[in-house]
Parts: structure tokens; sequence; C-alpha cells
């Protein structure tokens, strides 16, 4: 079955500041950079990346790109550009073999290719998975064909996170607090 990794990396980072957050230096290399480097060594069958931001989109090699050109888009607008973008790409793939659609945010340095495994793994043909910290059911998250109806359908800036809430506890992958924390302030790159 084909897995497809889909980062949302298109936000505008209004808590963050002037500058995109997603090109702030984080350990090394913009923060970004992170998230695709553990979706590449995580060796999913498609990347696609969702950009609004070039310089962001020169540093996704390997991603096919998807662009959203309009200002102030909720992420589930994101996340619906991304699914569509993939339907167009490979009508017939999903046709065929219907993907598992893998969604990390761009803003999620820490997320290892391990646990991008271990919550593709977790998803099945007719269940979601997501991951948590004992406290938040968030992305990374999977969803199987069964359920991409159902992410076409969400809305507002909380993307699937409804769908999420709704995942049974064997549905989900536990990560340390740490590792699934996202970056939304300058602060939050200590």
């Amino acid at each position: 079955m084909t897995t497809v990794g889909l980062l949302l990396a298109a936000g505008h980072s209004r808590r963050f500041g002037e500058v995109n957050k997603l090109l702030a230096p984080y350990r090394g290399k913009p923060l970004v950079s992170h998230a695709a480097d553990a979706m590449r060594d995580a060796k999913l069958d498609h990347l696609i990346a969702v950009v609004s931001d070039d310089q962001v989109a020169k540093l996704l090699d390997g991603f096919d790109l998807c662009r959203l050109t309009a200002d102030g888009l909720p992420q589930s607008a994101s996340l619906k550009a991304g699914i569509l973008h993939w339907s167009a790409l490979s009508p017939l793939t999903l046709a065929d073999r219907p993907p598992r659609i893998l969604v990390i945010l761009g803003d999620m340095p820490l997320v290892t290719s391990d646990h991008l495994r271990a919550v593709v793994d977790r998803c099945t043909d007719h269940s979601a998975s997501a991951s948590t910290d004992g406290q938040r059911r968030m992305p990374p998250a999977c969803f199987p064909a069964s359920k991409i109806d159902d992410l076409l359908e969400v809305t507002g800036d909380r993307g699937a996170g409804p769908l999420l809430k709704a995942l049974p506890d064997e549905a989900l992958v536990h990560a340390s607090p740490a590792m699934l924390k996202d970056v939304d302030t300058v602060a939050d790159l200590d």
C-alpha cells in the first residue's frame, strides 16, 4: 500500500513575528528541514509539501510542491490542498492502491523517522492513527483511504483535530511532549 507523506508548511507564523518561522535556524538548519528530513528518512512512497513561501520550497528537495498563494488560509485549507494535489498527480494510484496519508506539520522539529513509521504502522484500512503525548491527540497522524472524504470536510485552523479526538486509544502512538513540540513563538526555539 502506498504511503504519502504530506508536510503542511504553508502557515504564516503570525505569532512568531516578522520572519517565517519555518526558515528560523534551529539546531544548525532551518526549522522546516527537521520535519522534512524525518519524512525522507522514513522512506515514504511519495512526499508532498504544501507551501506558500518560495524560500521554504527551496529547502524541500524530493518533495512534490503544492503552492498556496492566498493569504490567511486556515490549516484545513492546506490539508485539503495537499490531498487534492495528490489526487490530481496520481488518480490511478488512488484507485488501484489506496494510499495512507501521513500528515506532518512543518514546525515539529523533533519528530523522528521511527515515530513516523510507528504512526504509519498503527494506521489500518478503517482507522486513522495519531501521535499522543498522553494529554493531546495530534499530528503526525496517518489516515487510510477510507477517511479521505472526512479529511476533505474539515474546516478551520485545527485541521484534522476533530477527527483525531474520536480515535480509540489503540490508534495512538505515544511520544514524549518534547518530541511532539511545535514551534509557535521565538521562545519555542529553546
